[in-house]
C-alpha cells in the first residue's frame, strides 16, 4: 500500500497535514461492518464525501478481548456483528477490502478497544491498514478487568510492531476519550500526553493525542489549547503549541477531537446541534481531524447513510466556522486551571519511574493517577467529578490527584457526599436534556411564530 508521500512520517499524517494547510478540517466516522463488501462499500461511500476524509474500519467486539474464534463462527454463520472481525478475514482479507480504495488522499484506520491487541495489530500492519488507535490506559481500564501491567507489556509489543513496519503507520491515543464522560478535561489531557510519550518511548513516529467533547464548550476550548501546549513542550516538537514536525527525531503528531461520547440527544435536531457544536469546536480549537457521532447514537447503530450525512453536515460546520475563525487556540493558562492541572499531574507521573510504563504502573497503584468513576481493579476509583448547573466539569473530591492549590481550594467541601446515583444519572443525561431542550425550545417558538 505504498505510494508517493509516504516517506517519513506515512501518509495518514501527510493527508492530515495537506487538510491542515488548505484549511480543512478531516472528518472520520466511527463505522465498521462484518462483511468485507459491505466493509468496502462503507469505505467508498466515506471517500466519496466531498470534503477531506479518513476510511474507518472499527473491529467487532468478540474480536476486541480476543474471541477470534467467536467472531469467525458468526462471520461464517451470517450472525449479526457490530464491526468487522478483522481477525477472522486475516491479512489477506483485510487487504482486499483496503485495495482499491486506501489511498494517499484517503488513509484508513483500524480502530477497535483491545487491551491485549498484539494479534489485531500484527494483522492491521500485515493488511497494510494506515493507522490505529489505543493505548495502555485508554485500551484497558474502560473495557473490561485485564490487569493494566498486562496491557502496558501488550501496548509496548504493540508500538514495537507499528515501529518496526517500513511503512510508517500512525498510532492514536485515545487516552483523550476515557469513559467518553465525566473524567475532568485535565485527567483526559495528561493521560492523552502520558500515552503520546509511551509510544514514542516505543518507537513511533507518526501519533495523535486525542479529547473528547465534554459537557463546556468554554472549557473544551481551554482543554484543547492545553493539550496543545503541553503536547509541544513535553513531546519538544510544533512550535507555538500548534501540532508538528520535529526536526530533530521525525516526530509528528496532530490533535483528533471526538464528538461526545455519551448519552446523546434523543430528538434528531438536538442532536446535529451536538454534532454542530462539536465541528466548531474543532475548528476554534485547532483540531486536525474529527471524530464524528450521527443523530442515530441515542436509538441504535447508525446506517451508512446516516454515517455519510453526519459527515457531510460536520464538514459543511467545520468549513462555516473556518471562515469566521481566524485565530486559535485560546491562551492557556484559563479560567478553567486545565493547563496547569494536567502539567502538574504529567509531571509527577513521570516523576515515579525512569519509563512512561512502570510511570504508569505505580501512579495508578498510589491513586496518584485515578479515573473518576471507572470500576477496574487497577482504578483507585476513589477520585470524583461533578457536573455543575453550567455545565462545567469540576472536581468534587480528586482523591490522591496532586491538584494546584489553586484548584484545591476550589473544590466544594462535602461535596463528594453529594455524588449519589440519582445525581450521577442526572449527570450523565447533561448534554441529552441541554441539547433536546434547545430543540423543544425552538418548536415552540417557532409554534408561537406561527400563529
Amino acid at each position: 500500500m505504498s505510494g508517493p508521500g509516504t516517506a517519513g512520517t506515512g501518509r495518514f499524517a501527510a493527508h492530515v497535514r495537506r487538510a491542515r494547510e488548505s484549511g480543512s478540517l478531516v472528518v472520520q466516522p466511527r463505522m465498521g461492518f462484518a462483511g468485507a463488501r459491505r466493509m468496502r462499500e462503507g469505505l467508498r461511500a466515506v471517500r466519496d464525501v466531498a470534503a477531506p476524509t479518513a476510511g474507518t474500519v472499527t473491529v467487532d467486539s468478540y474480536t476486541r478481548v480476543g474471541e477470534y474464534a467467536r467472531a469467525l463462527e458468526a462471520l461464517r454463520s451470517g450472525a449479526e456483528l457490530n464491526g468487522f472481525p478483522l481477525v477472522a478475514h486475516g491479512a489477506e482479507g483485510t487487504r482486499e477490502v483496503l485495495k482499491g480504495l486506501a489511498s494517499e488522499s484517503f488513509p484508513v484506520q483500524v480502530r477497535h478497544g483491545s487491551a491485549l491487541a498484539g494479534r489485531l495489530v500484527a494483522t492491521a500492519c500485515a493488511a497494510g491498514a494506515d493507522a490505529t488507535e489505543g493505548g495502555p490506559v485508554s485500551y484497558c481500564l474502560p473495557y473490561g478487568r485485564v490487569p493494566l501491567r498486562d496491557s502496558v507489556r501488550a501496548w509496548a509489543h504493540c508500538c514495537e510492531l507499528i515501529a518496526a513496519r517500513e511503512e510508517p503507520m500512525h498510532l492514536e491515543t485515545f487516552g483523550g476519550g476515557m469513559l467518553g464522560q465525566l473524567c475532568p478535561p485535565s485527567v483526559l489531557v495528561a493521560l492523552s500526553v502520558l500515552e503520546a510519550l509511551f509510544f514514542r518511548e516505543h518507537g513511533v513516529r507518526s501519533l495523535s493525542l486525542s479529547y473528547a467533547q465534554q459537557t463546556h464548550p468554554g472549557q473544551d476550548l481551554e482543554a484543547l489549547a492545553a493539550l496543545h501546549r503541553l503536547a509541544a513542550e513535553r513531546l519538544d516538537c510544533g512550535q507555538d503549541g500548534q501540532d508538528g514536525l520535529d526536526g530533530l527525531d521525525g516526530l509528528d503528531w496532530h490533535v483528533v477531537l471526538y464528538t461526545f461520547m455519551g448519552v446523546f440527544p434523543r430528538s434528531a435536531a438536538g442532536a446535529f446541534r451536538l454534532l454542530e457544536e462539536s465541528a466548531r469546536l474543532a475548528v476554534h480549537g485547532g483540531a486536525a481531524r474529527l471524530v464524528v457521532k450521527t443523530p442515530a447514537e441515542a436509538h441504535r447503530i447508525p446506517t451508512l447513510d446516516e454515517n455519510v450525512a453526519a459527515l457531510e453536515f460536520a464538514a459543511a460546520v467545520a468549513a462555516d466556522e473556518r471562515g469566521r475563525t481566524r485565530t486559535w487556540p485560546v491562551a492557556v493558562p484559563g479560567p478553567y486551571g486545565v493547563y496547569e492541572e494536567a502539567a502538574l499531574l504529567v509531571d509527577c507521573v513521570l516523576e515515579q519511574a525512569p519509563t512512561v510504563g512502570e510511570a504508569l504502573l505505580r501512579s495508578f497503584a498510589t491513586g496518584l493517577l485515578d479515573v473518576p468513576y471507572c470500576l477496574h481493579p487497577d482504578n483507585a476509583n476513589r477520585a470524583r467529578a461533578v457536573v455543575d448547573p453550567w455545565g462545567v466539569l469540576r472536581w468534587a473530591d480528586p482523591g490522591r490527584v496532586p491538584l494546584p492549590r489553586r484548584a484545591r481550594r476550589a473544590v466544594p467541601e462535602a461535596a463528594a457526599a453529594a455524588v449519589g446515583s440519582r445525581q450521577l444519572l442526572d449527570m450523565l443525561g447533561f448534554n441529552e436534556r441541554r441539547f433536546d431542550a434547545e430543540d423543544v425550545l425552538g418548536r415552540r417558538l417557532g409554534d408561537g411564530a406561527a400563529a
